[in-house]
């Protein structure tokens, strides 16, 4: 990646035409061909891009631009709809390139899965006496995210969400319905568990007979900080 800050001008012309009068900006050029021009406000959004694919050229500055300033024209034309974003650039007062290798991605962090792993380790949660069957009890139309016992030893399926809304509910109900025809795991009780839960949902869920619980999950991975909560 290339990191250039200039006092630069910037037009856009394509579908829309733009102008951005002269000012100190910054510019990323990215290895993936993508052109970005950057302002120290507005948050994360560029001021003006050009997506890839698309090619960079330098042009020669004219006389008149010359003596207006400007000391490179830069050229970004995409491939595809022939958009073209140029940069007058009057002064660079910093450029560097870096290498910053492949990127991993976003890893999201408190997901149904992380959910999951987490209430499995600790079913208790679920209500004294409670153990764990498995994670990913299958059904005919899918899986059960956990089945687990109670107390008195009668089944309990859970459907975990990290938002629990009405379709959470719809969902866990038909797991419900088919696994109480199995003579082997029925009755069969539900448990719809997430970090929120509609009122809407909950309305439904206890009118079906479900139990909700609401997961707090900074405590199930111990991050809780109790002396937080005092304050």
């Amino acid at each position: 990646m290339r990191l250039v800050v200039a006092r630069c001008s910037v037009d856009y012309a394509g579908r829309l035409s733009a102008h951005l009068p002269l000012a100190t900006r910054l510019l990323l050029l990215k290895s993936d061909g993508s052109v970005l021009v950057h302002s120290d406000s507005l948050s994360y959004k560029p001021l003006n891009w050009m997506s890839p694919p698309c090619a960079l050229t330098i042009d020669e500055v004219d006389e008149e631009r010359a003596a207006a300033g400007v000391s490179e024209i830069w050229r970004v034309t995409h491939a595809k709809t022939a958009d073209l974003l140029v940069i007058s650039i009057h002064e660079i007062l910093h450029d560097s390139q870096h290498e910053l290798g492949v990127d991993p991605g976003l890893q999201k962090d408190g997901v149904e899965a992380d959910l999951q792993r987490l209430l499995a380790d600790q079913i208790e949660l679920l209500g004294e006496g409670h153990t764990l069957v498995r994670r990913e009890y299958m059904t005919a139309i899918g899986p059960v995210d956990i089945l687990a016992r109670d107390a008195a030893g009668k089944s309990v399926a859970v459907e975990i969400k990290r938002r629990g809304d009405i379709d959470g509910v719809e969902q866990l109900t038909r797991y419900l319905e088919l696994m109480n025809r199995d003579p082997l795991l029925a009755p069969v009780a539900g448990v719809f568990a997430a970090q929120e839960i509609k009122p809407q949902a909950r309305v439904l869920a206890e009118d079906r007979g479900i139990r909700c619980l609401v997961l707090d999950y900074d405590a199930m991975r111990g991050l809780d900080d109790h002396l937080a909560r005092l304050f």
